[in-house]
């Protein structure tokens, strides 16, 4: 098979973790089809070394414009594709010279910042969406509830959607930090006490004002009892010049001293912030899959997690479960797993168990497994010799 797969979403965050990681996947299991990888080569590049048979095709056209999407229709068939995968969600019908599977990791587009586009706006994103879903040969659906939204909103049938799961950067597997790791963030970030933490995008449906809420509360109850007196709250994410409503609730909330925000934070130093953390704490209100707790469970930190969205799929038994819209529910919760020693060695052991269920080598068998079926569905073979003229780097 010649196997086009769209790349020009790489550096989003979420979009970007899946696609190198079932990319190097790909790479690892299957040396036999031919991979055609479109977008920036540099990029491209930041994936790693892959086998011979991964070629990178130039295409610095954003998906959204017409000339990108004449010059991908334009490559696809140069290159005599039997397939492309596309891996997120979009709603520019592409009319593609061949079948094409997409990955969807959630429909929050179509939820939360729906809101922001006109009646008009919105309803014409939302048929052209629908129009897109219902031409692709395969769905992916990150996990099973992102499989039932997909299927409630759109309509589309049943057995068109497969859920092939998420699994964490292998960067989150190499074991716990050392001595000379803490002393890193004691030295770069000064961060030489106990604290709870938030890692990831900072936007409204990651409820990051209710965290910053329960921790003030949290902090007034170990007052009482004369507990964890320096405890702070650290939130790893977006910038927070982005975000005053966040500040606001800081000083609203009398914990001026005791949260700190941190912005970006690589991945080599971000593992040491999980591993340091006494309670890594996620209540988003709506995750398609929700990578972070399961990042921190690989470290053996507990998750308190919220009881919607995916989030109990994702994390099974391994978390405690809170209702992401109650603040003292989750004070409550918070204090329990911050002081039940019990209760912390069952959340480890358990994390590490759930840890080991996902793995980007299962996801990527299953996504071969229906690029095979589908090319065997559609029946003949392609001439890859023809395809190697548009090929600029390989």
């Amino acid at each position: 098979m010649n196997i086009a797969i769209d790349l020009r979403r790489i550096t989003e965050f979420g979009i970007g973790t899946y696609t190198r990681n079932i990319v190097r996947a790909l790479g690892r299991l299957d040396q036999e089809n031919s991979y055609y990888l479109i977008g920036a080569p540099e990029r491209i590049s930041e994936i790693g070394s892959l086998p011979a048979n991964f070629h990178s095709v130039p295409l610095l056209e954003q998906d959204t414009t017409a000339k990108g999407y004449l010059e991908c229709r334009r490559l696809v068939k140069g290159l005599n594709c039997d397939l492309v995968h596309i891996p997120h969600l979009f709603w520019l019908p592409r009319n593609l010279p061949c079948p094409y599977v997409m990955t969807v990791h959630d429909v929050l587009e179509h939820l939360y910042r729906a809101r922001d586009r006109s009646g008009a706006k919105r309803l014409m994103h939302f048929h052209l969406t629908r129009r897109v879903l219902n031409g692709a040969s395969r769905i992916f659906a990150v996990s099973s509830f992102t499989k039932i939204e997909i299927e409630k909103l759109f309509g589309v049938p049943n057995g068109q959607i497969q859920v092939i799961y998420n699994a964490i950067d292998e960067r989150f597997l190499h074991g716990h930090a050392s001595e000379s790791d803490r002393q890193l963030i004691a030295e770069r970030y000064q961060v030489n006490y106990p604290f709870l933490l938030y890692a990831g995008k900072i936007s409204p449906q990651k409820n990051v004002v209710r965290i910053i809420e329960a921790f003030s509360a949290l902090k007034t109850e170990l007052a009482k009892a004369e507990q964890y007196p320096d405890l702070k709250l650290i939130i790893i994410g977006d910038e927070l010049s982005k975000h005053p409503d966040l500040r606001r609730t800081v000083i609203r909330s009398g914990v001026q001293n005791d949260v700190r925000f941190l912005g970006f934070v690589p991945i080599d130093t971000l593992r040491i912030f999980y591993d340091a953390a006494k309670v890594f704490i996620f209540p988003s209100l709506y995750e398609g899959f929700g990578l972070p707790p399961l990042e921190a469970m690989a470290h053996g930190t507990p998750v308190l997690t919220s009881n919607t969205s995916s989030l109990p799929e994702v994390v099974g038994n391994a978390a405690v479960l809170v209702n992401p819209e109650n603040v003292f529910e989750m004070r409550r919760a918070l204090q329990r797993v911050l002081l039940d020693q019990n209760l912390r060695a069952k959340l480890k052991e358990r994390g590490y168990e759930q840890v080991q269920k996902f793995s980007w080598e299962a996801s990527a068998l299953s996504v071969l497994d229906a690029y095979r079926e589908i090319s065997n569905r559609r029946g003949g073979k392609s001439k890859p010799q023809q395809a190697t003229q548009l090929v600029l780097n390989s």
